[in-house]
């Protein structure tokens, strides 16, 4: 192997990227029975953001015994509201999906990240096969043997196989030789949390607005978590109001269904966008996480599909391990290849699809968005699959 260090400490499968995804896909490979090295800085959780746990991904928190240890800080999801909020000529009705009508108590969790991070970085610190290296990668090196990955201030380390769970500029992605395309929304997110006077009841509420969704999601309590899409300007101007300007604003955004709102201390504010890798995996390494895609944050897709990454990685590599196969075989990423390719590509087309209805001006498309909103709201079978969808229940844990 070219620029190899001496003897490098040997593991089955190197995980590169510390945050939610990286951190589930090492639990779950050393679960499924790998040797496991997770490279990563041990950082504070550094905003206050929160993810909408849908369908499988708590269930495979669950068999991983990380959601036992969050599940008191998350608020459940009973009922999915979309009111559009356009003022346009031609408007959708309002559509309301509630879990038990596909015979479900609840459609997911909201929980904020940094308590899913403290969770998962308890478990992590209990498995006996998983070592952690407290370190960044300088480098990764592949070739038909394997793969040796280079740490700055550490020890080389050789696998079989590297997950690259590195983000939105993955280093993994660039070893691999996978291009990737990328195209900017001209939109931003603002996200904050708020405390209310008047109770969510478990519902989360979707104002579709000219410029994008601003969407209400229960927290504990009487609180939720706001993600407000708007154009780049306006999202920089809500961004730098004060505390009390900006909780009148969200209040009226929200037609003060939650009563009086409070902003909470801690704001994000991002560009969107959309990339999409031409493959997942490639030359030992297989991505997850925002390395393997990155959508805007509606209809909670986002880390659901970074966990659904790291559920199949580890059965995958639990298979060819209990075969006696190499994990990094090109047979083994191919399975990886056909497990994720449509579910990211279904999933990132039919958000730009959404997101596209929404922002456009055209009378046709305003009506068919209408339409296809109508439907959804008057159409039980229809009503059912839309959520069964939404949901990912076609994405089968194993």
């Amino acid at each position: 192997m070219t620029d190899q260090a001496e003897n490098p400490i040997v593991y089955d499968v190197v995980v590169i990227g510390g945050g939610p995804a990286g951190l589930a896909a090492a639990i779950a490979l050393t679960a499924a029975g790998a040797a496991t090295a997770l490279v990563a800085r041990q950082l504070p959780y550094a905003d206050n953001r929160t993810t909408a746990l849908l369908g499988g991904s708590v269930d495979l928190l669950e068999r991983l015994d990380v959601w036992s240890r969050c599940a008191d800080k998350a608020a459940a999801l009973t009922t999915m509201r979309l009111v559009d909020d356009t003022g346009r000529l031609i408007r959708a009705p309002e559509v309301k999906f509630q879990s038990d009508e596909i015979g479900m108590e609840t459609f997911g969790y909201n929980i904020q990240n940094r308590e899913l991070m403290i969770a998962l970085e308890a478990r992590a610190a209990e498995m006996d096969r998983l070592t952690r290296f407290d370190d960044e990668a300088e480098s990764v090196a592949v070739d038909d043997i394997g793969a040796v990955v280079r740490l700055r201030g550490g020890p080389s380390l050789s696998a079989s196989l590297v997950v690259g769970a590195d983000g939105r500029q993955s280093m993994c992605r660039d070893a691999a030789g996978i291009e990737v395309k990328r195209r900017t929304l001209g939109q931003a997110a603002l996200t904050f949390n708020v405390s209310h006077t008047r109770p969510h009841r478990n519902v989360s509420t979707e104002f579709h607005t000219p410029h994008g969704p601003c969407v209400f999601v229960p927290l504990p309590g009487d609180r939720s978590s706001v993600v407000w899409v708007a154009e780049p300007r306006e999202a920089e101007q809500l961004m730098a109001l004060s505390d009390e300007a900006l909780s009148q604003a969200v209040e009226k955004q929200a037609h003060s269904i939650l009563g009086r709102m409070q902003v909470e201390p801690g704001r994000y504010l991002f560009p969107l966008a959309i990339e999409q890798p031409k493959q997942v995996a490639r030359n030992r390494i297989v991505l997850a996480g925002e390395a393997a895609h990155v959508v805007p944050p509606i209809g909670a897709q986002g880390l659901n599909l970074g966990l659904r990454d790291a559920g199949d990685i580890a059965a995958i590599v639990g298979d060819a391990l209990a075969a006696g196969d190499d994990p990094g075989a090109p047979m083994v990423l191919t399975k990886f290849e056909q497990a994720r390719r449509s579910d990211i590509s279904s999933r990132t087309f039919a958000i730009d699809m959404a997101n596209r209805s929404l922002l456009s001006d055209l009378l046709p498309v305003q009506t068919m968005r209408a339409l296809g909103m109508h439907l959804m709201g008057s159409v039980g079978p229809i009503r059912r699959l839309a959520m069964r969808e939404g949901l990912a229940l076609s994405w089968r844990a194993r």
